[in-house]
């Protein structure tokens, strides 16, 4: 142990220490190096060592890679890709090319890998140093051209060639041979650079600087591999004129096979030598590409092998190999073979083409039931099989739509809900739980596998299970398919559908009714046990389903037919404002712009309107026996509405007030049109009655006078309409024609004054 009194020598030992260091070091900054004496005699010496404050040592930028040959990101395909694509209309692509997709420009050296415990240190290489006990080290080392560092106050450490594992105890060795009590931890730095050269078929060959930890593979990564003739299974590293490695990167890429990949030593070359040879993998093959034969070795099952295998979807019976023949008069040739065991170990040649086929996915031995059926299945055909061991029972025939429709029955407020419940409450889905099925009518498709016809056989569902030793229930063969029809698919006589129909109002008992066929609305009503005392015939309502789709598809025509109108009217006023002076034409073209606005604004509300499906009856207001109601048969989903006698009348429009008023007896249109006060827009010519059986009444049809539609007697519950006046110089007038065609629609249609209060405003 040193004393105080050698502590002057001690800091000049070190101070030349670090001059050498400063000399032999050309990668790091000024080394700086402290002596603390301590005042006792007694006490130990404690040197302290510290290098790393120049942060420049620390984050030294690394070696760069030299500028390698700029390359296309993708390579021309090669002459095979091309006549590949030709033959079979798709560019496959070269295996393993996809591997080098990313591969970077440039490479930049691995700087933060695990080194590891084998890896022989040399020149360039950088240690972290630190020490603690009676000596504090902190210091920065980097491997000179001669193979040591030097350490201030321990002097050089030998370590080129020492292994990076037993690079700590070594300087461990060196320091405690002058100080004891010293714990030693060694970390490293950047590593050492190495210069190789990437020659041959490369995609971008030169000169690289690489990471001394860097392999074959690594390298081959940074010059973007294999250009498109170039080999990937014979890739060569050479050392000192000789081939110290061959790596076959299909090995690496398909298996990951590394045991040819070496590390690079400075000076390495790296060799890819021209393909030997291509063949193609197309069709069902779980990776269609462009394969390079190895030698004369590769068969089938080789290159299948690296392809991943065949995809079960492929058909093993039948293979076809496309070769190119030397022969001059026949260039190519075709041969088909199973993918057996001989087939596999088939040899492949330079410019084959192997197309491997999917399976055809037909059953041998199965039928199919489908339609309204609980779910179609494909069942395993046994000899001897019928209809009925298809369907063993009825409840095979509750389609999936009818069980959701039974589940929702009891849906939560949170469940999503029917549209005809929500617009006509729940009683609209009674009876429309299941699906009705056609019982006189399924079918039975067969394929006659000989001239590949299809023959129909059709049976009696009903019958099949009434009686299942019957001709219908039809004996199967392979490959069948049975069809269930419910009545929506097939519509079956009016007799032999079944009838819901629902009565409401003033009837004693109004509900839902199962009717059988030919019942007409008498007999609706009686089984409702007829009407209350407060019934009003006149204004009685019947809804059908067809009837509201017809209407429906009649609105929308229309709404077509008012649309192209409006724009021939359009067109018209702008051709009449070019003989018009510009300040008459502007003057002219706004007011037109602003009649067409508003009119596109009612055409636009208009297409708004949903057809309601009311069919008229056109009785007598004064008649009063429901025995005059017309003989209509009934069909299901019909609605018949039996109202209270309203006591009230409807008057809006270009009114001074919008009322309704009481409704008094042998009262007419103007006495109720004085009560409410005309304005000054009124167009008296064209007022109309809505009645409030559906039907409409307008001048039009009592005379042109406005005496002929005031002198209508009004009944309970109509609607009168008095329209604005539209102006008389406007070619808008002539598409419009006040409002005689819109009554007329709205009695055609079923629309109701709400609708009309609808497009009025």
């Amino acid at each position: 142990m040193y004393k105080i009194k050698t502590s002057i020598i001690a800091v000049a030992l070190a101070t030349a220490s670090i001059a050498s260091a400063q000399d032999k070091s050309d990668l790091f900054g000024q080394e700086a190096v402290t002596a603390t004496d301590v005042a006792t005699p007694q006490a130990p010496r404690k040197l302290t060592i510290n290098n790393t404050s120049n942060v420049r040592a620390a984050s030294a930028t690394p070696p760069a890679a030299v500028a390698a040959p700029s390359a296309k990101s993708h390579d021309e395909p090669s002459e095979f890709q091309k006549f590949i694509s030709e033959n079979t209309g798709q560019m496959l692509p070269v295996f393993g090319s996809e591997f080098f997709a990313g591969a970077p420009s440039t490479f930049a050296p691995i700087s933060n890998s695990p080194v590891p415990a084998d890896y022989p240190l040399g020149p360039g290489d950088e240690l972290l140093i630190r020490g603690w006990g009676t000596i504090d080290i902190d210091y920065r080392a980097t491997i000179d051209r001669n193979g040591t560092i030097s350490i201030p106050s321990i002097g050089s450490v030998v370590l080129a060639g020492v292994k990076a594992g037993e690079a700590e105890s070594v300087i461990r060795g060196a320091i405690g041979k002058l100080y004891k009590g010293v714990t030693v931890n060694v970390n490293f730095g950047q590593l050492r650079a190495i210069t190789v050269y990437v020659v041959g078929q490369a995609r971008r060959p030169g000169t690289y600087t690489v990471s001394s930890l860097s392999t074959l593979v690594t390298a081959l990564f940074a010059s973007g591999g294999p250009n498109a003739n170039g080999s990937m299974r014979h890739v060569q590293v050479k050392r000192g004129g000789k081939v110290a490695a061959e790596l076959d990167l299909y090995s690496f890429i398909a298996k990951g096979d590394k045991s040819a990949d070496i590390k690079l030593l400075d000076g390495d070359t790296i060799f890819i030598p021209p393909a030997g040879g291509f063949v193609a993998l197309v069709g069902k093959v779980n990776a269609p590409a462009v394969y390079e034969l190895k030698n004369g070795n590769d068969t089938v099952e080789s290159l299948l092998d690296f392809a991943g295998g065949l995809p079960v979807v492929a058909d093993p019976r039948r293979a076809f190999l496309e070769r190119i023949n030397a022969t001059r008069n026949h260039p190519r040739s075709v041969e088909e073979f199973a993918l057996d065991g001989q087939g596999l170990k088939r040899p492949l040649r330079n410019g084959d083409v192997l197309n491997i086929t999917s399976i055809t996915p037909d059953f041998a031995n199965a039928v199919v039931l489908r339609g309204n059926v609980d779910q179609p299945i494909r069942a395993q055909f046994k000899s001897g099989m019928r209809v009925s061991d298809l369907i063993p029972s009825r409840e095979y025939l509750i389609s999936r739509a009818s069980v959701r429709r039974q589940n929702n029955v009891v849906a939560t407020g949170d469940g999503e809900k029917d549209t005809r419940e929500v617009s006509e409450g729940i009683a609209a889905r009674i009876g429309g739980l299941i699906d009705e099925i056609n019982w006189d009518y399924a079918v039975v498709e067969r394929v006659n596998r000989s001239d590949l016809s299809v023959n129909l056989i059709p049976f009696n569902l009903g019958n099949v299970f009434a009686n299942p030793k019957g001709a219908d229930n039809v004996e199967l063969q392979a490959g069948d398919t049975v069809t269930i029809f419910s009545q929506s698919d097939v519509a079956v006589p009016l007799d032999k559908r079944r009838v819901f129909v629902r009565v409401e109002g003033e009837v004693k008992v109004p509900g839902v009714y199962q009717m059988t066929a030919g019942e007409t609305l008498q007999s609706l009503i009686a089984k409702a046990g007829g009407p209350t005392s407060n019934a009003y015939l006149f204004g009685t309502a019947f809804f059908r389903e067809s009837v509201r789709r017809e209407q429906q598809a009649n609105l929308e025509k229309a709404a077509d037919k008012l649309e192209a109108q409006l724009r021939d009217e359009q067109a018209k006023s702008v051709a009449n404002t070019r003989a018009l002076t510009d300040a008459d034409a502007m003057v002219a073209r706004s007011k037109s712009d602003a009649q067409m606005e508003l009119a596109k604004q009612s055409v636009s509300r208009f297409r708004q309107f949903k057809a309601t499906g009311r069919i008229a009856f056109g009785l007598d207001p004064e008649e009063r026996s429901f025995a005059r109601l017309p003989q209509l048969k009934l069909e299901n989903g019909d609605r018949l509405v039996v109202p209270p006698k309203p006591q009230f009348v409807h008057v809006f429009g270009a009114v001074n007030v919008e009322a309704s008023p009481l409704w008094r007896p042998n009262t007419r249109v103007d006495d109720y049109l004085k009560l409410a006060g005309l304005t000054p827009a009124a167009d008296t010519d064209n007022v109309f009655v809505m009645r409030v059986d559906g039907t409409v009444e307008s001048g039009q049809s009592k005379g042109w006078f406005f005496g002929g539609i005031g002198g209508v007697m009004v009944m309970p519950g109509d609607s009168i309409l008095v329209p604005e006046k539209i102006d008389k110089d406007s070619r808008w007038t002539k598409f419009m024609q006040g409002t005689r065609e819109w009554a007329q629609i709205f009695a055609n249609f079923g629309l109701g004054a709400a609708a009309i209060k609808t497009l009025r405003n």
